[in-house]
């Protein structure tokens, strides 16, 4: 099986746990306005690579992954190429090596059966998924990224539904995504996952600009500001806010149910 894939990282460390061997996946249905890699937006190009390529590069290094490292999958958006990707994770879990997924989850479709049939297949060989949620608002969402959200909350809960670690990403963009009471909900949307590890909040960056500059396409977000870290810090405090509303609710739930059912 060959799969195209755009590059290879072999020195990731902010990939995932450890240090990390990158493969940049071709293909990706958004178009979210602050990309940093348009270039990996078309699925033609690229270099063809078989599984067994990609490994034995992997092997050439393996000693720098072996301490808490591995293997991870982003792009571009992985799930395009799934069958391929999960042949790729089943013969590194054949080698012992822990694989993370870097996705939007947008090519999620749980009524479809013969995709739904695929995403239970790569579960089985997933160990982390870092799961990007661009914008919890839907009308937001889809004029950040031009995809809807739906499919990508519910790729949330099924990462829940099959305990596989997630890990959520959040880029705050000034003035699109940094409003406190939208950071506030999408807090509270994951706090009701059990299976939440990490929160990575990202501060939007311009240097994506220039990369845009020479593939000949118009940056969207031209004269928007790169993000500040005290921004950032106050944006995640907001996220944390509504993590916690949302685990003392369910907390509360869990001991009101013990209680009637202490009392029935």
């Amino acid at each position: 099986m060959v799969g195209r894939i755009h590059s290879i990282e072999t020195f990731g460390t902010v990939d995932g746990p450890g240090t990390r061997f990158v493969v940049f996946f071709k293909g990706c249905p958004m178009r979210c306005a602050y990309c940093h890699n348009p270039d990996t937006w078309e699925l033609s190009g690229g270099e063809e690579m078989t599984v067994e390529d990609i490994l034995d590069y992997y092997d050439k290094n393996k000693e720098f992954y072996m301490n808490g490292g591995g293997l991870t999958a982003t792009g571009g958006e992985p799930l395009v190429q799934i069958d391929f990707l999960t042949e790729l994770f089943s013969q590194a879990k054949q080698r012992g090596i822990h694989t993370c997924l870097d996705t939007s989850g947008i090519m999620f479709r749980r009524n479809d059966p013969a995709v739904f049939a695929k995403f239970e297949k790569l579960s089985t060989v997933t160990d982390l998924v870092m799961l990007d949620i661009k914008h919890i608002d839907p009308e937001g969402h889809k004029k950040l990224t031009k995809q809807p959200i739906d499919n990508i909350l519910d790729f949330a809960n099924y990462l829940a539904e099959k305990n596989i670690p997630v890990w959520i990403r959040h880029v705050i963009v000034p003035g699109i995504t940094d409003q406190e009471d939208e950071l506030t909900r999408l807090g509270y949307f994951i706090g009701g996952l059990p299976n939440l590890k990490a929160l990575d909040v990202l501060p939007y960056h311009t240097m994506g600009e220039v990369k845009y500059k020479n593939l000949g396409i118009d940056y969207p977000l031209k004269g928007v500001p790169a993000l500040t870290s005290n921004e950032a810090i106050i944006a995640k405090g907001h996220i944390i806010d509504g993590i916690k509303k949302r685990r003392k609710e369910l907390a509360e739930g869990n001991s009101q149910n013990q209680t009637q059912t202490e009392n029935s």
